[in-house]
């Protein structure tokens, strides 16, 4: 891997990095971080963070505070940034007018494993909203991690929290209580002393108290991502939501001492769903055939496909991509497994990854959506507003630094 500028890859792992290893993405900003307050620390993928941290801009500092809110996109910011007095001076600010790329798929629990162990989703094994447990054949939603395997077990990279623990440095995060044992925690965020508060408020208190040591402090703020699935991008509800959030973020920065350096980023951004461009896989018979499971959502979905070996769920997986390509012509782009993979699209793939990824990934166009009715519930198969695609509206996030 010398020619790429980073360190050999360990064995069993796919020599395909992809977007992954670029600094502008969502996977350096804790290794970059790491380096900023004098601490460095390598992943997998990212094995110079002094050099993240300089092309991502980040300045040296004693405290950091990582702020990420679930679902705001760059674009969606920048487009009602009048909203947002405080993000919008950080966006229109030099060094801040250019965004970073999240994961493939753009969707929550796959960005908190990249951004959490600053690897790839082919590393952390979790590479989809919902996915193949293959050790007990039934899907796995990856939020929840209901069906799903013991964190620690499917995600064995280490985190960078964890890495900065060992060195005894002060590393804090902050969110809702329910997060405090929750699987995706222990998961993506293993390492951190996590401080709960019941209201934006307490958390804004308590990232606020936690600034002001040397150390990293991480914050997430859930609420845009929700009003956005809820009420769509569009709507009053999701304006409220973002205005709310930047005033959150007002009070955190008039509470931190002079010096202490702030960074804003997401895990994804949205797109308005068209109710026009709905497939529903239910109502469509000839997309039945050969098909196991179904996983990823909406915006990503990965098909397994059937067979009591390798070559016939190849065979099998074939006929899945020819039926869906062609059905889903001009409406989506479809990818066998190892297609998806040698185009980067999961980075460096894990043999154990390698076996949760669906032999065919279907990834619609525009605003286009594919559901399955027959396993999803009626509502979550009529978002508004949704994620997971590969759209600049989806995959664009925000990097703002601001140095009090």
């Amino acid at each position: 891997m010398d020619r790429q500028g980073f360190s050999r890859i360990p064995s069993g792992i796919s020599d395909r990095g992809g977007r992954y290893v670029q600094p502008r993405h969502l996977s350096a900003v804790l290794p970059a971080v790491s380096a900023a307050i004098g601490m460095p620390v390598s992943s997998a993928v990212h094995t110079d963070p002094e050099q993240d941290r300089e092309i991502l801009g980040i300045p040296h500092a004693a405290s950091v505070v990582v702020v990420l809110i679930d679902g705001l996109g760059f674009h969606n910011l920048y487009d009602r940034r009048g909203h947002a007095p405080y993000l919008r001076s950080l966006i229109l600010s030099e060094g801040n007018g250019r965004p970073v790329s999240t994961c493939f798929p753009s969707t929550t629990a796959v960005a908190m494993g990249t951004f959490g162990t600053g690897t790839c989703p082919g590393l952390t094994g979790i590479t989809g909203y919902t996915q193949l447990n293959p050790s007990t054949g039934r899907i796995a939603q990856m939020l929840s991690f209901l069906n799903a395997p013991d964190p620690r077990e499917l995600q064995v990279q280490p985190t960078v929290f964890e890495q900065l623990s060992r060195q005894s440095v002060r590393v804090t995060a902050v969110g809702l209580p329910k997060f405090i044992k929750s699987s995706l925690t222990a998961a993506a965020l293993r390492g951190s002393d996590y401080r709960a508060g019941r209201t934006p408020g307490e958390r804004i208190r308590e990232a606020a108290f936690a600034g002001r040591t040397p150390g990293v402090t991480y914050i997430y703020i859930p609420d845009v991502d929700a009003a956005g699935h809820r009420y769509g991008l569009d709507s009053s509800r999701w304006t409220e939501a973002l205005e709310k959030a930047d005033r959150q973020l007002a009070v955190l920065r008039q509470n931190l001492p002079a010096g202490t350096c702030i960074i804003i980023t997401a895990d994804h951004g949205m797109i308005n769903a068209d109710p026009g461009s709905r497939t529903d896989i239910a109502e469509n018979p000839a997309l039945w055939p050969h098909v196991s499971h179904i996983g990823g959502e909406p915006r990503n979905v990965m098909l397994y496909a059937e067979g009591r070996n390798d070559q016939e769920r190849l065979d099998n997986a074939r006929k899945i991509y020819h039926a869906y390509s062609g059905f889903m012509e001009g409406r989506a782009d479809v990818y066998l497994k190892e297609e998806a993979i040698s185009q980067g699209f999961y980075g460096y793939v894990s043999t154990e990854a390698y076996a949760v990824i669906g032999d065919v990934i279907v990834v619609p166009r525009g605003n286009a959506t594919l559901v399955d009715s027959r396993f999803q519930e009626d509502s979550a198969t009529r978002l508004p507003s949704v994620h997971g695609g590969a759209t600049g509206l989806e995959t664009d996030i925000p990097l703002l630094i601001d140095v009090i």
